[in-house]
């Protein structure tokens, strides 16, 4: 299965933005070697948008791995390291969609409010594929800023034990329990 295809099915849908996380996830890559088999490489993505579905599967990058660490900045921009090493690179979005007619940005606020007749899904689909072969066929210059640099590696991904909420009786890991009235709560009790 070719990258882009594992890209797409993992995601469920190709669209502009997983296309982005595609791109930028060649370019890391390009820059750091081959895709993390445990915490080789580590991904800070500033914002949670399609793009990080193609971070994840390009780069071995993922929460359960703790090697994908979300800061909710919603910048496109996305920070790779490599351990041991900590050379990292830092990759911002700066590509200029296609221009667009009036026609096609009415199309697209009808859609945005529910309008899905096949004229609305006609426009906004060939508005979404315009984007991606734009994205696809654009240079990384075109596409990209990128900064190189040396960075502290976050910490390693650390297991603690699971301990129960003594209210709601859930497993909780234990660095997140608060202390409220004497008892261990997991953080949702705790704020109740």
């Amino acid at each position: 299965m070719k990258k882009i295809d594992a890209v797409v099915k993992f995601h469920g849908h190709v669209c502009p933005g997983l296309m982005l996380g595609y791109r930028v996830s060649e370019l890391a890559l390009k820059e750091l070697g081959k895709r993390s088999r445990d915490e080789e490489i580590v991904s800070i993505v500033e914002n949670n948008s399609c793009a990080v579905d193609a971070v994840q599967v390009m780069t071995g990058c993922t929460f359960g791995k703790g090697n994908l660490i979300f800061k909710d900045y919603g910048k496109q921009v996305y920070t790779f390291i490599k351990r041991p090493s900590g050379k990292a690179v830092r990759i911002s979005i700066d590509w200029t969609p296609p221009p667009e007619t009036e026609k096609e940005k009415e199309m697209w606020q009808r859609y945005m409010k529910g309008d899905r007749s096949s004229a609305v899904l006609k426009a906004v689909h060939q508005r979404k594929s315009r984007k991606i072969d734009s994205i696809l066929k654009a240079s990384d210059a075109d596409l990209f800023r990128v900064k190189h640099f040396k960075m502290p590696l976050p910490e390693e991904a650390m297991i603690y034990p699971s301990v129960r909420c003594e209210k709601c009786g859930e497993k909780t890991m234990e660095p997140r329990l608060r202390v409220k009235k004497g008892k261990m709560l997991c953080i949702p009790c705790f704020e109740k």
